[in-house]
């Protein structure tokens, strides 16, 4: 029988209901990823309002990821023991908060707290919606639900790519923040109306364990397990090209480097957006149906990245040409989906229990990547007077150590996967009285 095709024992059902549910974390996320890419829109605009250089303004994107990246285990934590519907709420109130205090911030530090905010209730988010993909769908569903999560994510950031920057043009700073947080409040009521953390009859067993021996047993038990860590240096090495470009630094790169108009620029970003979206549909479906080809498509997209990053960089003139340009906005669009690879290693290395921890630690790798080099590019901008070719050439050496740890770890998780696959099998042997 094939593996992949196979409904599990024990699996949830899906179907419509499941559909439902599912579909009110995923609008929150949808929300949270508005408010977290906003700033990808608005970068001159907020150096024009606080009156701060390439570095101060990198930190409003390094402050909220440092957050989101600190929240990663704590929220996984949180969410194998309070469950989805808590984690979520709170998650909605405190990224509402953020977007509506950054709003109103009249001051540069004001305006940190506001993004810092923000990033933690952002955290909550999208390893909650793991989490409630894994309760409501078949285990054979997992890719396909988490890459279509992933697209409604980044639908989020085509709404602040095309919509977001509009809003900024004509009615200005505050009412443009102000009147996105109402979309908080829009998604918070049928959040705490009809979200179920699981179907009815499924309910996991309650918690046995609590303080400190217990939250150190749950990381010591996921990061033992190489698809964890496999899983975190795939989401490392993959995610953070576009997201650095699509959260601060790519409008300004094709605007003072490349010389475009702030119309065109946006038309890039939203290519970045749509070109995530169509491959996530062809990557989720790929590793749904050959659970061999997870590590070739990130090794793969990570090699296509660098290359055209490459060839945009060391383009003679002072300007790289426009196809150029398309090509790399298109390929930047793979980064997103092959990050999501990082979360098919670690589900099957871990039990339900661990669920939640694994994936926070896998969501950190990105996170820590992107605001790694947020800060390397604002700091090399101001060092090198804007120089966008040395600044963006950071790129090459957090790939560069990615893809080792990916091919140390490789081989190492594989192996282990077919043990369990043996052992699953062999448990599964009914021997006759």
């Amino acid at each position: 029988m094939n593996r992949e095709s196979a409904a599990l024992p024990g699996d949830p059902p899906g179907g419509r209901r499941a559909a439902l549910v599912w579909g009110i974390g995923v609008a929150v996320y949808f929300v949270a990823v508005i408010f977290r890419t906003s700033l990808g829109v608005a970068g001159l605009d907020a150096a024009d309002r606080f009156g701060v250089n390439a570095s101060a303004l990198s930190t409003f994107s390094i402050l909220q990821l440092l957050v989101y990246a600190g929240m990663q285990i704590p929220v996984g934590l949180m969410v194998d023991r309070l469950g989805t519907k808590k984690v979520l709420t709170l998650g909605v109130v405190l990224f509402t908060a953020g977007q509506l205090g950054f709003a109103l911030s009249p001051s540069y530090g004001t305006a940190l707290a506001a993004r810092a905010l923000l990033g933690c209730g952002d955290a909550m988010t999208f390893i909650s919606v793991l989490r409630l993909g894994s309760r409501w769908f078949p285990a054979r569903r997992g890719p396909f639900v988490a890459q279509v999560a992933a697209l409604f994510g980044m639908a989020g950031n085509l709404v602040s790519t095309i919509v977001v920057s509009r809003m900024l043009d004509g009615l200005g700073w505050t009412a443009t923040f102000a009147g996105s947080a109402a979309a908080g409040a829009v998604v918070l009521v049928p959040l705490v109306l009809f979200l179920k953390d699981h179907p009815e009859g499924r309910e996991p067993p309650p918690a046995e364990h609590a303080g400190a021996a217990f939250v150190r047993r749950q990381i010591a038990l996921s990061w033992r397990e190489p698809g964890t860590r496999l899983g975190m240096w795939v989401h490392f090495t993959t995610q953070f090209p576009a997201m650095v470009f699509l959260l601060l630094w790519g409008l300004p790169f094709l605007v003072e480097a490349q010389r475009l108009s702030r119309e065109t620029a946006g038309g890039l970003l939203t290519l970045v957006v749509v070109s995530n979206m169509v491959v996530g549909l062809v990557y989720g479906q790929i590793i749904a149906r050959h659970h061999a080809a997870r590590a070739p498509l990130a090794l793969g997209t990570v090699a296509a990245t660098a290359t055209v990053w490459a060839a945009t960089l060391a383009h003679p003139g002072d300007r790289a040409p426009m196809w150029l340009l398309i090509t790399l906005c298109a390929v930047l669009g793979a980064c997103g989906p092959a990050s999501m690879i990082g979360f098919d290693f670690a589900r099957p290395a871990n039990p339900p229990e661990r669920q939640g921890t694994a994936s926070g630690i896998v969501n950190m790798g990105g996170f820590v990547a992107s605001m790694t080099t947020l800060l390397a590019v604002g700091v090399l901008l101001d060092v090198t007077g804007d120089d966008y070719r040395i600044a963006f050439s950071s790129v090459f050496v957090l790939e560069t150590l990615g893809v080792t740890q990916i091919l140390r770890l490789r081989a190492r998780t594989a192996r282990r996967e077919r043990e369990r696959l043996v052992a699953s099998r062999v448990e599964a042997v009914h021997v006759p009285a």
